[in-house]
């Protein structure tokens, strides 16, 4: 029997972990959980750019196919675009591969449990946990998880769970129920697509009268209007100010040549 099969009074805290995905989320909160204790047993990558990144942030982790990464763990975390998701729990199932006991935690922010339900059925532990941080798949992200929230959706016998690996990660865990995820998703969408959006545009407009660097120029009258904004909205403005304007920051097209202009919020990787 799996360790994660026990009760949870029952289990030693340590999880042998494995991560489906290797695009900016997966490996960052691989480290994370690594970090509180728990033993990454694989990492599954199929690019040569998410290759590069798993063998970059996670050297010594074994680079193994989805079935023999979630075959192996206890705990395992889907950090996969949004649309891959479903058919992927449901090919799993298919195929035997989900055990009972085990932990399955996705990370896309618009679904809730069940569309864990396949792998649930075959008696693993559902959770879905979302962190809301605009990530650059960089160490960088560890110190930002630890001043991020994060959008858990669990059953209630098995939240404590989803609440515990939240901070470890050094998170803030906030209960978000499976019928508010869709509205959860469009906050986080709003919040970082029009950012954005603001950004280039009054960036483009200072650069086409002349002005050099017109992000540095921008630089503090963002941070200090998106502070007072958050400040307003009676949120802990660092939570939020400086992922915004480094992630803003970015000329259109940098990074990952396969990455679709949406943001990882939006794919769930």
């Amino acid at each position: 029997m799996l360790p994660s099969a026990r009760p949870p009074s029952q289990r030693s805290g340590r999880l042998g972990l494995g991560i489906v995905g290797s695009g900016r989320v997966g490996p960052v909160l691989g480290l994370a959980l690594a970090g509180a204790g728990h033993a990454i047993v694989g990492i599954s990558a199929v690019s040569e750019r998410s290759r590069e990144r798993a063998e970059s942030m996670l050297p010594h982790v074994p680079i193994l196919d989805v079935p023999t990464v979630v075959e192996r763990s206890e705990l395992v975390v889907l950090a996969v675009p949004d649309a891959e998701l479903p058919g992927l729990v449901a090919g799993l199932a298919s195929t035997g591969t989900w055990q009972p006991g085990q932990i399955v935690l996705h990370t896309a922010p618009g679904y809730g449990i069940d569309v864990l339900q396949p792998a649930a059925a075959a008696g693993a532990i559902p959770l879905a946990v979302h962190p809301a941080l605009e990530f650059t798949g960089t160490s960088l992200d560890l110190t930002r998880l630890a001043e991020s929230y994060f959008a858990v959706t669990a059953p209630a016998a098995v939240l404590p769970i989803a609440q515990a690996l939240v901070v470890e990660m050094g998170g803030e865990p906030v209960v978000v129920a499976e019928a508010d995820r869709p509205a959860y998703a469009e906050a986080i969408a709003t919040a970082t697509s029009f950012s954005r959006s603001i950004v280039e545009q009054s960036t483009g407009l200072l650069r086409d009268i002349g002005v050099e660097n017109p992000g540095s120029y921008l630089s503090s009258l963002i941070r200090s209007a998106v502070d007072n904004a958050l400040t307003r909205a009676g949120a802990p403005s660092r939570l939020a100010v400086e992922d915004v304007i480094d992630a803003l920051g970015a000329e259109p097209g940098d990074g990952d040549p396969g990455d679709d202009g949406r943001g990882w919020f939006l794919r769930g990787e």
